[in-house]
């Protein structure tokens, strides 16, 4: 492909993104599958000009605005030629050479717009903070009384692209040590997560997709967050364990796991397909202790014939997904303002049935990828003002039990009911970590 010809393909899949909402790298690979001519220089290169805009998008849209030119993918693709690239419409111009694999010449008022932009850099005294953090208005208003003067330290780092991180399989029996030196000898460098005792994290954004340990089960891709929140739910060889929202299953590998392949994981999910998908990892990780049901219909049924029996319940509950944005930049536009008060209901729900689940004496582990107070601190207060049978346990405490009693970090802020955690005070994607118990007495028909 071409200079003008990448750049026409950048601008074509903003434009399908627009056009059918959903996962950004979904129509990207739809694209390129359509297209097997482009190599991997250029599928490269195209993806980092859309991500680059995507992660831009909300600043890109300000100067564009304020310049008083139409909004589109195209407009930011140029307003991203100028602000980065420094191109000016003279020099752009080989850019759009009205050859058919080249996009349009631009018109009288793209030219002026390139030409304003040309070296302006990305910030301007006059822009609104929100957009300067990259954040819609309707979460930075939500957000800024939560991490105070952390919100642009923590915007800035979600904005960044996310580093790798894998997992060893602790049903494996290789340490850490020893994978990390087996990596190595791959020819791929590692070092230990800091709070994870589970993790290592990759130098840069390495492929690993073929390689030998992720075919064996040896590791996992998954982030340090999530490799923590399973750690809290502190299970047990021998526990009954329900993943309530397991989706493709990399909470419920570690749980497997942390189980030794004794007692037993339910996991559950609305998605038989990705339940399916997860069928392969547990394969792979040499799981015998998991089960896997789809909700609704009979498995509903199945769940209140097992109501008080799971010692621990993990809910990952579906969310805004802002911790995310590090991997999913295209996520900041996901959801409106008005979104908010469906999902809030589909967490309570959600609460609801995996509060029934738990035995007299277990706990509820809840957890989401939100940094939203209402989707996090507000939808536990909700669930404990309808159950009183119910009381959060001091993370840090859980913490000491299970993460650094694995040879995991300390908690630096043991203090703390929950946890929150970020990419710029962590390192990790934005997680939020809840654990509850069940009062002892409890009947288990409720």
């Amino acid at each position: 492909m071409t200079p003008a010809g990448r750049l026409a393909a950048a601008i074509e899949i903003l434009e399908q993104a627009e056009a059918e909402p959903g996962r950004l790298d979904r129509v990207m690979s739809r694209y390129f599958r359509a297209r097997r001519y482009a190599g991997s220089g250029d599928r490269a290169a195209v993806a980092a000009r859309v991500w680059r805009v995507v992660r831009s998008r909300c600043r890109l849209d300000w100067w564009a605005g304020r310049l008083g030119a139409d909004v589109s993918a195209r407009t930011r693709v140029l307003a991203d030629l100028a602000l980065v690239d420094g191109l000016d419409s003279t020099s752009a111009a080989p850019l759009f050479a009205g050859t058919p694999h080249a996009p349009p010449p631009p018109s009288h008022g793209e030219r002026r717009l390139l030409d304003w932009l040309c070296g302006a850099g990305p910030g301007h005294p006059d822009m609104p903070a929100p957009v300067r953090a990259e954040c819609p208005d309707w979460i930075a208003n939500r957000l800024e009384p939560v991490l105070g003067d952390r919100f642009a330290a923590c915007m800035a780092a979600l904005g960044r692209e996310a580093g790798l991180d894998l997992r060893i399989n602790p049903l494996n029996g290789t340490g850490r040590f020893a994978v990390r030196r087996r990596l190595e000898r791959a020819g791929l460098a590692t070092s230990p997560t800091p709070w994870s005792p589970l993790g290592l994290r990759c130098d840069g954004r390495p492929r690993v997709r073929g390689i030998a340990a992720l075919r064996d089960g040896l590791v996992e891709i998954q982030d340090e967050g999530a490799q923590l929140a399973a750690l809290l739910t502190g299970v047990e060889p021998g526990m009954q364990v329900a993943d309530f929202c397991a989706g493709a299953g990399g909470k419920t590998l570690v749980l497997g796991a942390l189980m030794r392949n004794r007692g037993r994981v339910l996991a559950l999910d609305v998605s038989a397909a990705r339940l399916d998908r997860a069928a392969a990892r547990v394969a792979r990780a040499g799981l015998h202790n998991v089960e896997r049901r789809v909700l609704g219909g009979d498995a509903d049924r199945y769940t209140r014939r097992h109501r008080g029996r799971f010692d621990r319940v993990l809910v990952d509950a579906p969310c805004t997904g802002i911790g995310a944005w590090r991997r999913a930049p295209d996520a900041r536009q996901r959801y409106g303002e008005t979104d908010l008060a469906g999902i809030l209901a589909t967490q309570d729900a959600i609460l609801a049935r995996a509060a029934r689940l738990t035995r007299p004496g277990g706990r509820l582990i809840y957890v989401t990828c939100s940094l939203l107070a209402e989707e996090n601190e507000e939808r536990v207060a909700a669930l404990l003002r309808r159950r009183c049978d119910y009381r959060v346990l001091p993370v840090g405490d859980v913490w000491s039990a299970t993460v650094a009693a694995r040879g995991g970090g300390v908690l630096p802020r043991a203090g703390a009911d929950m946890l929150r955690l970020d990419p710029d005070g962590f390192g990790t994607d934005g997680f939020f970590v809840a654990v509850l118990e069940r009062r002892a007495d409890a009947l288990a028909s409720t």
